[in-house]
């Protein structure tokens, strides 16, 4: 079976946030389950690209309305990923170093899927399924069906999976000349609240369509930022699939980004041995409980109430407990971390931007993750907690829900709260706190969390299963 996986991010080669972890783990879990999982991305000039070799594999011009552009498709050599990786490069448009946040991000990401198609077309290819991930590929299935130019592989099957349904990629009907030659009476498949919504269109148009977490599918329907309805009403084909980790990566027992390795029997002396590492580095006190945040200071991810929640927490603790921060973002965000930092030396330290060895070893030092989040389609931060045996401390949303049970709940593991505010996070804090000092079960469920299963194994197993469901006879 042929699965080309089409994204904008693939870790190692780009990586903005969780899509590139699926994206670089879900295919070589395929591959091993027996499949033939590729993945095509933008090419970025980046250390990636710049330390690899590439054979062009096949050039041709596709059109942007009258604009004539160049394109070479690129795979890289060894297929060291465990995945064919293959990189479209447009001179001038994609063959920059950020992944997002140009001007003519739009015209970039329209020409990558034309291109794409182009490829497959021209070189009579026909993969038995197309899975494309977020907007920046949502117009494929909407092209493969719809425009005469594609017609030879209009009954190949499309997936579609969701990974944030926030971010839609819209823009205005006066850039519909980008698009191909299609069907004038389909045209509405593009359409939503009176523009081109390339999420919507692919909702629309493909076979199916995942979301990342079985909660996050039941809340597309009443928070997808204007695409409730539409969420409600294609309820039918959406399916929703926990994200898994790339459990070769993400282990303790064999981490070369973690100064002290562990595994469940080892657990208490490595964790101890990598906090302290992290604190004698930050200046924190590693005989402390110590609560840690990594990822992006958005309001989406709920870091505008961290600074009041830490602030009140050392206030009310003094000098019996650490926070460090490990994010990038909302530059009043930064600001406040910034002076608590100030405020409250060797008990808060924060790190403005992101190292992923770094993040390694806050997950693998760490006590607790706080993630407080507004939204969280899937979440794989929690999940790479749980895998080093550090408590997260999540708010009840998407994928946190499905990942997380409450220590207090048969089974449970984690702390998990209800509302996003500062009163609740601090709630959380306090019970992390008072279980801190019971050591003895807090290694008991340290032990529990690490025997977790949310491998790729499980997941990619799932996809299969829907892929097959498509197409029986392949």
């Amino acid at each position: 079976m042929k699965i080309f996986h089409l994204s904008a991010e693939c870790y190692p080669v780009a990586k903005v946030g969780g899509l590139a972890d699926v994206v670089g783990a879900l295919p070589k879990y395929q591959n091993l389950a027996g499949l033939q999982a590729a993945v095509v991305m933008p090419y970025y000039d980046r250390k990636f690209t710049q330390e690899n070799e590439f054979d062009v594999v096949f050039t041709a011009v596709t059109l942007l309305n009258t604009r004539r552009l160049y394109f070479e498709i690129l795979k890289e050599k060894t297929d060291k990923l465990g995945f064919e990786l293959f990189l479209v490069r447009i001179p001038g448009l994609l063959d920059r170093e950020n992944v997002y946040s140009y001007p003519d991000e739009r015209e970039q990401f329209i020409a990558f899927q034309l291109a794409f198609l182009d490829w497959i077309s021209y070189s009579q290819q026909t993969p038995d399924i197309i899975h494309c991930h977020d907007h920046h590929s949502g117009l494929v299935p909407f092209l493969l069906y719809h425009s005469k130019l594609y017609k030879r592989l209009a009954n190949v099957p499309t997936v579609f999976t969701i990974h944030n349904g926030q971010y839609h990629g819209a823009f205005g009907w006066e850039h519909f000349q980008y698009l191909p030659e299609i069907d004038p009476a389909s045209t509405g498949l593009l359409d939503w609240a009176g523009g081109i919504n390339p999420l919507a269109a692919a909702v629309k148009c493909s076979w199916l369509y995942t979301t990342v977490s079985p909660t996050y599918l039941r809340e597309l329907t009443i928070n997808s930022n204007g695409l409730e309805y539409l969420f409600y009403i294609e309820r039918a084909k959406g399916y929703g699939i926990i994200n898994g980790i790339d459990t070769e990566v993400w282990n303790p027992l064999k981490d070369p980004m973690i100064p002290s390795h562990f595994n469940t029997k080892t657990l208490a002396k490595g964790k101890q041995l990598n906090k302290e590492t992290l604190c004698t580095r930050f200046g924190l006190d590693a005989s402390k409980p110590l609560f840690t945040f990594i990822g992006r200071l958005v309001i989406e991810k709920g870091a505008d109430l961290l600074p009041e929640a830490i602030d009140r927490t050392l206030a009310q603790y003094g000098d019996e407990v650490n926070f460090f921060i490990l994010g990038s973002g909302d530059k009043d965000m930064e600001l406040a971390l910034l002076e608590l930092k100030a405020k409250y030396p060797g008990r808060c330290n924060v790190f403005i931007g992101y190292d992923e060895s770094l993040a390694h070893v806050v997950y693998a030092g760490a006590d607790f993750l706080m993630m407080p989040s507004r939204v969280e389609p899937c979440g794989l931060n929690q999940l790479y907690s749980l895998r080093y045996g550090t408590m997260p401390l999540v708010r009840s949303t998407g994928g946190l829900i499905d990942s997380v049970i409450d220590f207090g709940d048969e089974g449970g593991y984690g702390i998990r709260f209800n509302q996003v505010s500062v009163d609740d996070i601090c709630h959380a804090i306090n019970r992390a706190a008072a279980l801190y000092q019971n050591q003895p079960q807090l290694q008991i469920l340290r032990k529990r969390m690490m025997a977790l299963d949310f491998s790729w194994d499980r997941s990619a197993k799932e996809y299969i299963n829907l892929y097959e469901s498509l197409n029986p006879l392949i």
